[in-house]
Formats: structure tokens, C-alpha cells, sequence
């Protein structure tokens, strides 16, 4: 299948504000995309472009003074697979982990491992390892919390989901990563696009979508703990250790959220154009 996707975000900045963009699509998904996605910037200012250390597009900037609004809008070819299921896949012994995969183990920032490890235990230590225990750390996640676009907040942790039982899908992930890295599963956050394709459609307004993989069997497999089952058409933009490093937007300054658009959706036929 096809799928149509893009952003267009507007910023106000009352003063030069440097930005570092986590927006394009993920490096391991190029040679599915069909017409580029090519970031705009309106007005048109310089990026550096960079790898960042998890393999990530990242775009720098300095927003001028004033509006500014970034924007993308192309095409990618998805072979219109749910997510793969693998019920065998085993949990490997901490010494017979690739050495790249232990900081997946670690706290972060929104992943307080050293808070939510007797609760992991406590919850989880008799269920099978690997595959059935990730499985059993996102059935939790998914009926723990309750999804409230109103009671979103960027500094909300995996300890803070837990507590508040409220939250979007970055609290799923966060939460759903956390117990995982508790209890000796790798995990790490991703973020990117999950349009309504072979779901019925969310009247709420399109947004990124968060979601996790964990490393099992010698290889990495998505969970999506707010979904809690197998999706078609995931875009990946960025992974991390959790939302610090994936952010779509990093202001090293004052500035304010003017709009904000997202389009994910399966192409029947020609597609209109993204700007109104």
C-alpha cells in the first residue's frame, strides 16, 4: 500500500532561538519512500543536517524572529503487514547481550528504573521470560493507563503514568519501556507516524504516535502499549533511550506553539495537497 505523510508545525520565537528538528523519516525506512520528504521552512533559513548517536535525522536551526513554520508532505510504499508477532522469541542472559543493546537496559530521564523496580518484580518475576513477559508488561501498560489528550504534560515520567493512571501514548511507551528494562528486557522508545489504516478512524485530531521495541531472540520487535495490538502502517521517524532523545522539536530558547498538523493515511486515490 501507499501511504500519505507530513507535518506542518508553526512556532512563534520573540527572539532567535536556536532548534535542533527530529523530523524526518528514519534512515531504516528511505528506500520505501516514494517522493521525498523534504523538510520546508518558511521563511527559508539554513539546516545542518547530522546523524545523531542513535541513528536519527537530525536538523539544526536558528529560528529567525517571528513565525516560523516547518513542513513536509510525501509518499511511502508499506507492504500492509500488521506488526509482527514472535511468541518464541527467548529473553538472552545480560552477558550474551550485543554490547550496543545494555543502554537499553539503563534508567532515563522518563524511565525511572531504580523507582519502578520492586514494582516490576513484584508484578511480573513468576511470568515466563521473553516474549510472554513483554507481552504481560504491555497488557499491564494498556489497562494501567487511561488515554487523555487533556492531561498530556512533557514532564510527566514512567513513575508518573503509573501513579496518575492517565496520560498519552509517550506515558504508554515510557511506562511499557521501563518495566521491560526491569526486569532485564532492552527496550527503547520510538516515535513516528500510525495513521487509522484497518482501524476505525479516531475523530481526535492526527499526532505522532509513540510506541517501544524490545530485543529479544537477537533482534529488535515493536510493542505499542497504548494500541495493545498489531498495527499496519507504522513510519518510524526516531528512536531512543525515551522522549528526550526523539523529541520532534528541542528549543534552546523562548517560544511558543502557533499550530500544529499531522497526516497519516492509506492512498486510495490521487492525494490533495497538504497545505490548505
Amino acid at each position: 500500500m501507499k501511504i500519505r505523510a507530513g507535518y506542518e508545525i508553526t512556532y512563534d520565537c520573540p527572539q532567535p532561538t536556536p532548534m535542533i528538528l527530529t523530523l524526518s523519516v528514519h534512515p531504516s525506512r528511505l528506500a520505501d519512500v516514494l517522493t521525498a520528504d523534504r523538510m520546508r521552512l518558511d521563511p527559508p533559513i539554513p539546516a545542518n543536517t547530522y546523524h545523531d548517536s542513535f541513528g536519527n535525522f537530525c536538523h539544526v536551526i536558528r529560528a529567525p524572529v517571528g513565525r516560523l513554520t516547518m513542513s513536509s508532505d510525501f509518499l511511502v510504499q508499506d507492504n500492509g503487514e500488521p506488526d509482527p508477532i514472535a511468541a518464541q522469541a527467548e529473553q538472552h542472559a545480560l552477558e550474551d547481550l550485543p554490547v550496543e543493546v545494555l543502554i537499553y537496559l539503563l534508567g532515563s530521564r522518563y524511565c525511572e528504573t531504580d523507582r519502578l523496580s520492586d514494582l516490576a518484580w513484584s508484578l511480573f518475576g513468576q511470568v515466563p521470560k521473553g516474549w510472554p513477559l513483554a507481552q504481560a508488561i504491555c497488557d499491564y501498560v494498556h489497562d494501567r493507563i487511561g488515554f487523555d489528550y487533556d492531561h498530556a504534560s512533557p514532564t510527566r515520567t514512567a513513575w508518573d503514568a503509573n501513579t496518575d493512571r492517565r496520560g498519552v501514548c509517550r506515558d504508554f511507551a515510557h511506562l511499557a519501556v521501563a518495566l521491560c528494562r526491569c526486569m532485564n528486557i532492552p527496550a527503547r522508545y520510538c516515535t513516528g507516524y500510525l495513521g487509522d489504516i484497518g482501524v476505525p478512524p479516531d475523530e481526535s485530531a492526527m499526532d505522532f504516535s509513540a510506541w517501544f521495541e524490545v530485543y529479544l531472540g537477537g533482534r529488535w520487535h515493536t510493542f505499542d502499549a497504548r494500541h495493545n495490538t498489531p498495527r499496519i502502517g507504522r513510519i518510524l521517524i526516531a528512536r531512543g533511550r525515551d522522549a528526550t532523545d526523539v523529541a520532534m522539536v528541542t528549543s534552546f530558547g523562548p517560544c511558543t506553539l502557533a499550530s500544529f498538523r499531522v497526516i497519516a493515511e492509506e492512498v486510495t486515490a490521487p492525494a490533495p495537497a497538504l497545505r490548505n
